[in-house]
């Protein structure tokens, strides 16, 4: 069974950091790039950042020089370090196994993290 679970948000300044961690299970995550997406109240959710299996990474515009995706193979799981956080970073976060921006396995979301940024 193809799991995600999502930790490490929290409450935190405009201008602080979160680091955000994935670990995951039932898939092959070493063949597999790894996706972070976040919703925002009242927005779609949306591709976020990508990792491939061999580390390439690929960032959405409004998040470039600030997040930084990681993953540790041995422990099947993708890290999300996000500094200089804004007020529109507000969202829940989730993570996936993906194809370029979008997920594959679309019907088996975890329960995300919140993370809330005040100004």
């Amino acid at each position: 069974q193809v799991q995600f679970v999502e930790s490490g948000g929290g409450l935190v300044q405009a201008g602080g950091s979160v680091r955000l961690s994935c670990t995951t299970s039932g898939f092959a995550f070493g063949l597999n790039a790894i996706g972070w997406y976040r919703q925002a109240p009242g927005k779609q959710r949306e591709f976020v950042a990508v990792i491939s299996r061999s580390a390439n990474t690929g960032y959405i515009d409004s998040v470039k020089g600030r997040f930084t995706i990681s993953r540790d193979n041995t422990k099947n799981t993708v890290y999300l370090q996000m500094n200089s956080l804004e007020p529109e970073d507000t969202a829940v976060y989730y993570c996936n196994a993906a194809i370029g921006d979008s997920p594959i396995y679309a019907r088996n979301w975890g329960q995300g993290t919140q993370v809330t940024v005040s100004s």
